[in-house]
């Protein structure tokens, strides 16, 4: 078996490659996680992290109801729906929350959240001004961790739970590493 190491920087700048000119208005979107009882997570997402609900789209003939969540202002949201739908889909770092109708009534439906086997997916990142005060709000509202901010070898970091298990980083960024 090869021997474990990371890449040198040199590795790194040599995988790198320069953003091709047809790619400068791309923009990082959305990251969607498939969620059983929307209640739930939107009262997670808003009260509990402080996002707002940026737009929701409902797939009739499909069964499933989207839910764009992000850090905006609810003051900038367009109050006019096709102009909100255009703005909604044009912030950067958004969350999309899928519900596929009658998802909440399933007992035996659970999502695989990447953190068991097999790995694959890990988890967001949510930067606050303090990461321990934002815990002591957490834990105050029943939030259930996978890591408190001094727990293990990383200090200063914690991850959280949502309602369907996904894990939530909280870190900030005056972190030492």
């Amino acid at each position: 078996m090869a021997e474990c190491k990371p890449l040198s920087p040199e590795e790194v700048k040599a995988a790198c490659k320069h953003a091709d000119p047809q790619t400068k208005d791309f923009l990082f979107q959305q990251t969607m996680y498939r969620i059983k009882d929307p209640k739930a997570s939107l009262d997670f997402y808003t009260r509990v992290l402080g996002m707002c609900l940026l737009k929701q789209f409902n797939f009739d003939e499909m069964k499933f109801s989207l839910y764009f969540m992000g850090y905006e202002s609810p003051d900038d949201i367009p109050a006019d729906e096709k102009d909100r739908a255009k703005w909604a889909l044009s912030r950067k770092a958004t969350l999309e929350l899928t519900h596929n109708w009658g998802s909440e009534s399933d007992p035996e439906l659970k999502y695989h959240t990447g953190n068991s086997e097999p790995r694959g997916y890990g988890h967001i990142g949510i930067m606050v001004p303090d990461v321990d005060a934002a815990c002591e709000r957490f834990a105050n509202l029943g939030v259930e961790f996978v890591k408190k901010p001094n727990d293990g070898r990383m200090k200063g970091i914690a991850f959280i739970k949502d309602p369907d298990g996904y894990w939530i980083e909280i870190f900030n960024n005056n972190l030492n590493i």
